[in-house]
């Protein structure tokens, strides 16, 4: 008779694996992919490397993994914003703050999400959330367009591009050095400034893809 699992097991082979992960997404806002070792991840966990394999086949899966978790939760919250009260103008200037204020909270972890060079594995599921990036401001296209607060346009053209220009935008800001002389690149800044830089970029950003709608207002 073939071994079953009982529920027990399965809660306590699901936990290690949820706890290797959270390792993981902490060796990653840490120190990007680039900081992501199976040792690393083990030590984190307080585990054998051993424990590691068991879950995950090899360090580029687990990086998938990471990104897909950490990746989800950044989608989601986006597509709240963009789907909360207002008008379609209203929605895509929270969106996109939302996106970007986020990315420059957490400035290792959203290079290492959005620009950082990776695995295939990793290259693959950054597209297929692109994709879903893509779908939320595709939404907001339509439903501009539909008021007519946006000029008409090919909305999964424009929602792709949206999704480029914001992405693309935050890349330099995003940037950090390596070698742990500075954080972000703004860490040399007094607070106050810092901010004030974030929130001319996140206003800039959101102008721009304004225009590029062809907003009213």
């Amino acid at each position: 008779m073939a071994y079953r699992p009982t529920e027990k097991t399965l809660a306590r082979k699901a936990a290690v694996r949820d706890g290797l992960l959270a390792a993981a997404l902490a060796c990653v806002v840490r120190d990007g992919f680039n900081g992501l070792t199976i040792a690393a991840v083990a030590q984190q966990a307080g585990m054998a490397t051993g424990a590691v394999y068991k879950h995950f086949e090899s360090k580029a899966h687990l990086c998938a993994a990471v990104f897909c978790l950490a990746t989800e939760k950044e989608v989601a919250m986006v597509r709240a914003a963009a789907t909360s009260v207002g008008t379609p103008e209203q929605r895509l200037r929270h969106a996109i703050a939302v996106f970007a204020e986020r990315a420059l909270r957490g400035r290792r972890l959203a290079y290492a999400l959005i620009a950082e060079p990776v695995d295939t594995l990793v290259d693959v599921e950054r597209l297929r959330f692109r994709h879903a990036y893509a779908e939320i401001f595709q939404q907001l296209v339509e439903d501009g367009m539909g008021c007519g607060a946006f000029v008409p346009q090919l909305a999964p053209v424009s929602a792709a591009a949206l999704v480029g220009v914001i992405s693309e935008a935050l890349v330099g800001p995003l940037s950090w050095q390596r070698d742990g002389a500075t954080e972000p690149a703004t860490a040399a800044e007094p607070a106050d400034a810092a901010c004030a830089t974030a929130t001319a970029l996140v206003a800039a950003i959101q102008a721009f893809c304004l225009r590029a709608v062809g907003a009213s207002a």
